[in-house]
């Protein structure tokens, strides 16, 4: 088991073991479930990775073809 002391502002630092096997990275963010005789630490994942391959992209785009998207886009916002 690792372990980890408690500072006098509640703080404790996650051993570098459990970060890398998590992918918890600095300005992470985690939960804490409290489950009755135990805490159960978790990392969080952040809106971008909740969706992260749920669409799939048929191919891909030139830089070109981006950039005539935005200028279309950006046409029919100012007409808006």
């Amino acid at each position: 088991m690792l372990s980890s002391s408690v500072t006098t502002k509640g703080q404790v630092t996650i051993p570098i073991e459990l970060r890398e096997k998590l992918g918890i990275k600095p300005g992470d963010r985690v939960g804490f479930v409290d489950e009755g005789d135990r805490i159960v630490l978790q990392r969080q994942e952040t809106a971008i990775e909740a969706v992260f391959g749920m669409v799939k992209a048929g191919k891909g785009v030139t830089l070109e073809q981006m950039d005539d998207a935005i200028t279309a886009g950006r046409s029919r916002h100012a007409r808006g």
